[in-house]
């Protein structure tokens, strides 16, 4: 890229709302012991600003914490820095591990719009 050389993207999705708007969506994922790296985002973000001026770029990245259990971050630049927009922590299961029940139970309690 310009100006700034080669840069790694493990992942890039495009996609647009309900409402039309159009995103762009780098993802930074790491495992074991590589750390989440704020360079990276720098770069990412720099990248989709430029390849897809018209796009709202939402960096994600994503930290396997545990065999099972990942951490998401939506990150951001804020005066130069990267910052947290949001976090989530997910465990993962086995397809074969979720019953009929368990997916009745969330599709209940997930808030429902329109």
């Amino acid at each position: 890229m310009a100006g700034i050389g080669q840069i790694e993207i493990d992942e890039l999705y495009v996609g647009v709302d309900r409402f039309g708007c159009q995103y762009v969506i780098p993802i930074q994922a790491k495992t074991g012991r590589d750390q989440l790296s704020p360079v990276q985002t720098k770069q990412d973000l720099a990248c989709c600003r430029s390849r897809f001026p018209g796009l709202v770029c939402r960096s994600v990245s994503a930290q396997f914490v545990a065999d099972d259990r990942i951490a998401m971050f939506e990150l951001c630049l804020q005066d130069d820095q990267v910052k947290i927009l949001d976090e989530k922590h997910y465990c993962l299961v086995s397809a074969a591990s979720i019953t009929p029940e368990d997916l009745e139970s969330y599709s209940r309690a997930r808030p429902r719009f329109g």
